[in-house]
């Protein structure tokens, strides 16, 4: 009786790990299209306070696209349904070769935009950005 209670356990933990792991890897995969745009930290794009994103990190006055930091529309941010919140790491593929990469999200953009991403960028970059379909997909964190 006590092996079969030893083996039925053990089967158990295996099928909850392989669970976990699908689990994991279900939300490794899970890739979205979005459009990408470009902002820049300044009031007539963002609002009163430029400087300070959603979750209250500060933009440096020297920042730029190397960076990596990001807004989502309100569609893909958690608090409002969607599954990446701020601190996260996505993969961004589809704007160019200098620009896809890891980016991490720090910010929100305007009700109006769904399915979309703005990229950080400083006025000296002179960026002009606005390009459909791409691939935006979580980055796991172990």
């Amino acid at each position: 009786m006590h092996a079969f209670i030893a083996s039925r356990g053990e089967s158990r933990r295996v099928a909850l790990a392989g669970a976990a792991k699908a689990k994991k890897t279900a939300a490794r995969s899970l890739t979205y299209t979005v459009t990408a745009t470009i902002y820049e930290a300044v009031p007539s794009q963002t609002d009163d306070e430029p400087f300070v994103t959603a979750d209250n990190s500060r933009i440096k006055r020297h920042y730029g696209t190397k960076k990596h930091w990001m807004a989502l529309s309100r569609d893909l941010l958690k608090q409002w349904g969607g599954i990446f919140d701020y601190g996260d790491k996505v993969r961004v593929r589809g704007i160019s070769p200098e620009l896809d990469g890891v980016y991490t999200v720090h910010d929100t953009m305007n009700r109006r935009h769904r399915h979309c991403m703005d990229i950080l960028a400083h006025p000296s970059e002179k960026l002009d950005i606005f390009t459909k379909g791409v691939k935006i997909q979580k980055v796991a964190q172990l």
